[in-house]
């Protein structure tokens, strides 16, 4: 296994549970329909916690399954090795999870007309459309989840080290919290992969009366990511 493998299988299972879950709560005639955010972001946290294992036990020990929290280590500990490999199997990861949602969620799609339900399985969107404000939002959600992560396993916290096991329980419970706490302005992309390899999934797969991809908002995630690693270089060189 390599790097690679560990991240393109713990991406999709991320997306599998993660979108997974919010198509539950979205689309018609799913036994989990309504559920709301508590569900939402309570299978995203557990999303996290098998993608985790997932990379790890399949060829990844960092199991970054963010482009994000990839990125933000090599600039913590100014070593860029394996990250382009593991950048690469995030986001295409990240697209086939989007299809094995598709998939498994096949006769629901059809039976839910309303296009933008069906966008927010695959992909965020804003409660209130407003680019600055929505920037801001991925900005500060996005930094707050590579930098307790590093704050987390920091030898300050730590002194000792965390527990074998322990740590994908942590990260877990952290994405919760962000998703409760700071989620409902954006959605809490807090990873380009995980947005934008959905969407293009959303954009080619054959999803009936689907409408648009949104590709207006696409770029907000990833511009996102990008300032929050230059907020994250400016807290490490401080």
């Amino acid at each position: 296994m390599s790097i690679f493998t560990g991240e393109f299988l713990g991406t999709a299972t991320l997306i599998l549970f993660g979108d997974g879950v919010v198509a539950g709560v979205l689309l018609n005639h799913s036994k989990a329909q309504n559920s709301g955010w508590i569900v939402i972001t309570t299978g995203w946290a557990f999303a996290v916690l098998a993608g985790v294992f997932v990379a790890k036990a399949c060829g990844s020990p960092a199991a970054y399954i963010n482009p994000a929290f990839a990125i933000g280590i090599a600039v913590d500990h100014n070593n860029w090795t394996g990250i382009p490999q593991a950048i690469a199997g995030d986001f295409l990861g990240a697209f086939f999870g989007g299809i094995l949602v598709f998939l498994q969620y096949l006769p629901h799609w059809k039976e839910t007309p309303d296009q933008g339900l069906k966008l927010a399985v695959f992909c965020t969107a804003p409660a209130i459309r407003n680019t600055v404000a929505n920037l801001i939002s991925e900005i500060i959600g996005t930094f707050a989840l590579t930098f307790i992560i590093g704050a987390i396993f920091s030898k300050a916290a730590s002194p000792h080290g965390i527990a074998d096991g322990i740590g994908p329980y942590l990260v877990a419970a952290l994405v919760w919290g962000i998703g409760l706490s700071l989620g409902g302005t954006t959605g809490y992309a807090i990873n380009p992969a995980r947005d934008l390899g959905p969407r293009i999934a959303h954009a080619v797969l054959p999803i009936p009366g689907k409408g648009g991809s949104d590709w207006g908002y696409a770029a907000i995630p990833v511009v996102g990511l990008r300032h929050s690693r230059i907020l994250l270089a400016q807290v490490a060189c401080a």
